[in-house]
């Protein structure tokens, strides 16, 4: 009586489920739609608040500027004094562990979900990202899933980062490479000025 997208016949248990989980996803839709929303309020104060009610751990001091786009805001974490810049994509489908004191600039995507090319129904396979703290990510960079970038890591604007990342590394390019190393290892500034209107 049920099948699937492929033409398998399915329980009635396994369609319950599966009708379960499409309206749990039409809801979470729906609460993604309301935070792309909040998104366009040039309120910082306001934001915050909403994306902390979300389910985003938001540190003391740290801002999300306008335009920023989520999945799962509930595994999003984000440390002290931190500024994610406009356009951002947190894809929160497995856990994002963002320090403190991390400079992420404008539209940057960082995914920890993708699809299993060797698999015959093309699922996805998740796996977490870590971004410790006086890390800089230049613009237009794509952090693939299960990518650490350690301490003090710069990411150069445009790359594509495949792997981890040691710390004080600079990388660029596709896919992303070492290309120097911070020279000063003691960084203790100090970031997470909000700017009026972003």
């Amino acid at each position: 009586m049920f099948k699937d997208k492929t033409g398998n016949k399915l329980t009635s248990k396994e369609a319950s489920i599966k009708i379960v989980n499409r309206f749990y996803n039409y809801w979470l839709d729906f609460k993604l739609m309301l935070l792309r929303w909040t998104g366009h309020v040039p309120s910082h104060l306001i934001r915050r608040m909403t994306y902390r009610l979300a389910g985003i751990k938001l540190g003391k001091g740290s801002i999300i500027h306008m335009w920023a786009n989520f999945f799962q805001p509930n595994n999003i974490e984000i440390g002290e004094n931190t500024v994610i810049g406009d356009h951002v994509f947190l894809d929160g489908r497995a856990k994002i562990n963002i320090g403190s004191n991390v400079d992420i600039a404008s539209s940057v995507f960082v995914y920890n979900s993708e699809h299993d090319l060797e698999s015959n129904e093309f699922t996805a396979r998740e796996e977490s990202v870590t971004i410790q703290d006086y890390v800089f990510i230049g613009p237009r960079t794509i952090i693939l899933p299960g990518v650490t970038l350690g301490r003090g890591a710069v990411v150069a604007a445009g790359a594509v980062v495949t792997k981890d990342v040691s710390p004080l590394s600079i990388v660029a390019g596709v896919p992303a490479k070492e290309i120097g190393k911070r020279k000063n290892k003691k960084l203790n500034y100090k970031l997470g000025r909000a700017r009026l209107f972003q």
